[in-house]
């Protein structure tokens, strides 16, 4: 098998946003279990004794009957309501506890997540096979373990402590009934504690055991973070020509613009760049056109149709297609060559409105090596 499908990379931040919204995360019920068996004790040493008391007062008052009571019968479904209700609010205030504390649980466990995916019909899960696989996955056999683990101990500490009470509850007959319930009350009281004790144990090895299976489900494989990577950020390639394509619209665009050059430089077909400067408003020339090939020519007919002045620089064309952006200024290695067919351009209009002698034929302006893509390519032709 190769190694780069081995899962052995963390889950990328994509995978675990993906997981949290298709309703996953670190869950420990044994957490659970503790904050609800936790919240439910507190609520019955809390609420016992003013729930007892209220009873009593409230079957000494049901249980009073005088002639006026067995005459009227519906008085007797107004009592079974009150009797009723007292104990709806007490389920209702311990649901509403225990609730309360298995969600903070959850959240403490796993953070806040809201999805309704995991109670969407998924007709996969009715797959037999894949539901026997799951018997056997790492996250089971650990919860087989622990639970096999968590019942012995629970099994052993119960036999203790009953073995250790069996005399103090033999004795509960024997007492008053106030005595004897608090006995009993004191004696469940104490089993619950351990009980809740062991539960917490346990609950502090599983709460990161947990975290640490779930981190290590969503392991990805190198395959798995490059398509990922390839997905977020879209394929290299398609990248590129999209860039292209935008490249060659905002070129064609460009186009309108040549009317307002000082001049276009040219080499002789394949490039043609258009610059203007405006010593007011700008720190160095700009190009506001460029092309090849056929927008190249597109630009010398434009130029041309306006009086835009061409000139044959190919070294500087090359240069000014492939290293100045539009509506930028041009780069400074670039500003020496600029200037020498700007200061020419100037004469050349000024000779054409009669102010000056016409100048000769531009030479070819000196352009660093490093910025014409035909010298830069050159000594890789030749190596090869």
């Amino acid at each position: 098998m190769d190694s780069s499908q081995d899962k052995n990379l963390p889950a990328t931040e994509r995978k675990l946003q993906k997981t949290r919204k298709d309703g996953q995360g670190a869950r420990s019920r044994d957490l659970s279990h503790l904050a609800i068996l936790g919240m439910g004790a507190v609520a019955m040493l809390i609420g016992a004794q003013p729930l007892i008391n209220h009873l009593k007062l409230a079957f000494i008052h049901q249980f009073s009957f005088n002639a006026q009571t067995v005459q009227t019968p519906a008085l007797m479904l107004e009592r079974l309501l009150q009797m009723g209700s007292v104990g709806l609010v007490a389920c209702v205030v311990f649901a509403l506890a225990t609730i309360a504390a298995a969600l903070v649980s959850g959240i403490l466990a796993g953070g806040w997540i809201f999805s309704f995916t995991p109670v969407m019909p998924k007709f996969s899960r009715l797959n037999p096979l894949s539901g026997v696989a799951n018997l056997f996955s790492k996250q089971q056999m650990v919860t087989v373990v622990k639970m096999v683990l968590m019942t012995i101990v629970l099994s052993f500490i119960g036999w203790k402590y009953l073995s250790s009470g069996l005399e103090d509850m033999a004795r509960v007959g024997s007492q008053p009934s106030p005595m004897a319930l608090a006995m009993v009350g004191e004696w469940l009281a104490g089993g619950v504690g351990i009980m809740l004790l062991v539960v917490f144990l346990v609950a502090l090895v599983d709460v990161p055991l947990q975290a640490f299976l779930f981190k290590s489900r969503l392991k990805m494989s190198h395959q798995e973070v490059k398509q990922e990577h390839k997905e977020s950020e879209g394929n290299p390639e398609i990248k590129g020509k999209l860039r292209q394509k935008q490249r060659e619209i905002a070129n064609r665009a460009s186009i309108q613009a040549v009317p307002k050059a000082d001049f276009v430089v040219m080499n002789p077909t394949h490039y043609a760049v258009a610059l203007r400067y405006d010593e007011a408003s700008m720190d160095a020339p700009q190009v506001i056109a460029k092309g090849t090939d056929l927008l190249a020519q597109k630009i010398r007919e434009v130029a041309t149709a306006h009086d835009v002045p061409v000139l044959q620089s190919p070294m500087l064309a090359r240069a000014l297609y492939a290293h100045a952006e539009l509506d930028q200024s041009i780069p400074a290695p670039l500003f020496t060559a600029v200037a020498q067919v700007l200061a020419y351009v100037y004469r050349l209009k000024a000779a054409l409105r009669g102010e000056g002698q016409m100048p000769q034929a531009l030479d070819e302006v000196p352009v660093p090596p490093e910025l014409d893509p035909h010298q830069r390519s050159a000594p890789q032709g030749s190596a090869t």
